[in-house]
């Protein structure tokens, strides 16, 4: 596994590091102090059906993702998340920690990386350094070329969300 601060230093990729508690969820991440204005995040992990392809889909934290209708999008039948076998296989990751910087460990370019288009409008994006007790700001320039040099050009796309749909109260 490579050290993703080695990898970064050594390619030029500024960003400004805050250490915390573990962090598993956006709510806990929310209340974390991180004292500027970049694009807070969530990344999914999916796979297809088959199990044939994988996809790193990463939104804004506040975003519910409509899975259904990102599977038409991306014409990908059976969309759904990924074991923790596979993100530890394909990302050198485990729950908790999915990042964009995952895919560093993806030196064969099996998992598709998916970016909502309304992150372009931040300067920069949070993201976990492989690990959920520390967060990255890594400006959205400096994102996208470490994914140009991981050999993952993202797809750009308006990830479709569903309505937050208030709970039905149980009798």
């Amino acid at each position: 596994m490579t050290d993703i601060f080695e990898y970064l230093n050594k390619n030029g990729i500024s960003y400004r590091r805050y250490d915390h508690e573990a962090v598993y969820t956006c709510e806990q991440a929310d209340c974390l102090d991180i004292p500027d204005g970049s694009a807070k995040t969530k990344n999914l992990f999916l796979r297809d059906r088959k199990g044939r392809r994988h996809f790193l889909v990463t939104v804004g934290a506040d975003k519910s993702v409509d899975i259904k209708a990102l599977e038409t999008l991306l014409g990908a039948k059976g969309l759904s998340f990924a074991s923790s076998e596979r993100l530890e296989r394909h990302l050198g990751l485990h729950p908790g920690s999915v990042t964009l910087l995952g895919v560093i460990n993806d030196r064969d370019c099996s998992v598709e990386v998916i970016i909502d288009r309304d992150l372009l409008k931040y300067d920069a994006m949070q993201c976990h350094p492989l690990v959920n007790t520390s967060t990255l700001v890594v400006s959205t320039e400096d994102v996208m070329k470490f994914l140009e040099l991981t050999g993952h050009l993202p797809l750009i796309l308006d990830v479709p969300g569903q309505e937050n749909v208030p709970p039905v109260d149980k009798m």
